[in-house]
């Protein structure tokens, strides 16, 4: 695909690869690598090309670390997009519409924005040395759509609710006790297995995996409308005093004082 800048695709037997290229900001996304993301989703679903679907990030640090935070504190936003939409809720739920199985290959760090992308896959593999987490809160942000209500389907309202309200890490065979990843694999072996359930899948009616996939979906659809209304209150809050504080505080690599909220929280 041409006029990519911020992500890589490709196809291989069957299989797309996309992986979000930004190693530099652990594959922290903006506005625009959004963008290409949905680009190359619709160019996956499309293409007869591609049974099977792998996202993923470059390097061995991180799969993504979330929303790019510098770009937040830089610019009050996520930057520019091709439409003027930061349109992260729309690629929640076209990961889920995309009618083929969408493997999430977890390279490193899944926090935040970045951690809500693997849950929203379908499978997830994990190399040994990846780790899960949540760090909304810690600057200013939350996903209190798919992010929480979805994560709580698939690993239990107790886990869900300690990764949001502790924001703390966990490790690979952590996440795969928890359910939180289908298998975890040396790092040297991550690509060799996503090929191999891959192929799996390759070998199966894509009809019939396309109708698995939409009824799976279907029990949890309704949480899409509450997505609507969780991103209209973030869109609200982080123009507070209270989510700056969160900002700031990450960009200035100290702790944040969220103390003197905690009156407006209580009334």
């Amino acid at each position: 695909m041409e006029d990519l800048t911020d992500v890589r695709y490709e196809v291989d037997r069957g299989l797309a690869w996309i992986t979000i290229d930004r190693p530099d900001r652990l594959n922290a996304f903006r506005a625009r690598t959004v963008d290409e993301l949905i680009r190359c989703l619709k160019r996956a679903w499309a293409s007869p090309d591609v049974g099977v679907i792998c996202l993923t990030g470059a390097g061995d640090r991180a799969f993504s670390a979330g929303g790019d935070q510098k770009q937040r504190a830089e610019s009050g936003d996520y930057g520019p997009s091709e439409s003027g939409l930061f349109e992260v809720e729309y690629l929640h739920r076209l990961l889920r519409e995309v009618p083929k199985p969408v493997i999430a290959a977890v390279n490193g760090v899944a926090i935040g924005g970045g951690h809500v992308l693997h849950v929203l896959c379908d499978l997830t593999i994990a190399a040994a040395h990846a780790e899960f987490g949540q760090v909304g809160p810690r600057v200013g942000s939350f996903d209190a759509g798919f992010g929480t209500a979805y994560l709580a389907r698939v690993v239990g309202e107790k886990r869900a609710r300690e990764l949001w309200f502790r924001c703390r890490r966990v490790d690979a065979a952590t996440a795969e006790r928890w359910g939180l990843v289908n298998a975890v694999v040396p790092a040297s072996e991550l690509r060799a297995e996503v090929r191999r359930w891959a192929d799996d899948m390759l070998a199966l009616s894509p009809t019939a995996l396309r109708f698995l996939k939409q009824s799976f979906n279907a029990d949890t659809e309704h949480q899409a409308g509450i997505g609507q209304v969780a991103f209209s209150g973030l869109g609200l809050f982080v123009r507070t005093d209270e989510a700056q504080e969160g900002v700031s505080a990450f960009a200035e690599k100290r702790t944040p004082d969220f103390a003197r909220f905690r009156a407006g929280a209580s009334a």
